[in-house]
């Protein structure tokens, strides 16, 4: 992800969810040393370990997918209105074809949600709608340890409405929205319905 903030505010409930479960590891780009030390209160909150990067690009993404091998990796829309999420989601795309065929990770690959859930083309058109009800309460206040940034005003009260919009589609209160990306033309299979 390209800020500090951006695990907690995108895919913070989802994070904590998968974390219950299974190693999750934040990776993103360093800044400063007051919102890099959010970024570590945030993610100890969240339950997930937290990697900061010099640089955001191909390199860094082919890098940790070889450390980590992960099942699944969440990047920004590739047409976010933010030029920070477009750049890192380039990287992602960059760097993920030849790690891919050498590592078969990431099996699957999303891009999380946006600003009031607008990109460049339009809406997001998110058909993996994940239920956060559980760890709703746990992604705000990992939010709220970005206490550099504007989260009462700004970024909190869009939280709260796009969580409430999501789980509103399936009948949640809390939700968080995924759009899948093919991997070298593929999308992984479904079990059923």
């Amino acid at each position: 992800m390209a800020h500090p903030d951006d695990l907690e505010l995108w895919a913070g409930g989802t994070l904590a969810l998968h974390a219950r479960h299974a190693p999750v590891t934040g990776a993103v780009a360093a800044h400063d040393e007051v919102r890099d030390s959010e970024a570590a209160a945030s993610a100890k909150v969240l339950g997930i370990e937290l990697e900061l990067l010099d640089i955001a690009d191909a390199a860094a993404v082919d890098d940790l997918i070889r450390r980590h091998r992960p099942e699944i990796l969440i990047t920004h829309p590739l047409d976010d209105v933010h030029p920070d999420h477009r750049a890192v989601a380039a990287a992602v795309l960059a760097g993920l074809p030849e790690v891919h065929i050498h590592t078969g990770c990431p099996r699957r690959l999303y891009t999380c949600d946006s600003y009031n859930s607008l990109t460049l083309s339009g809406p997001v058109n998110a058909p993996v709608i994940i239920d956060v009800t559980a760890t709703f309460d746990q992604k705000m206040r990992a939010l709220a340890e970005h206490r550099s940034q504007p989260i009462d005003d700004h970024f909190g009260p869009m939280a709260q409405n796009l969580a409430a919009l999501w789980g509103g589609r399936i009948g949640a209160a809390r939700a968080e929205a995924f759009t899948p990306i093919p991997i070298l033309g593929r999308l992984p299979s479904a079990p059923h319905l």
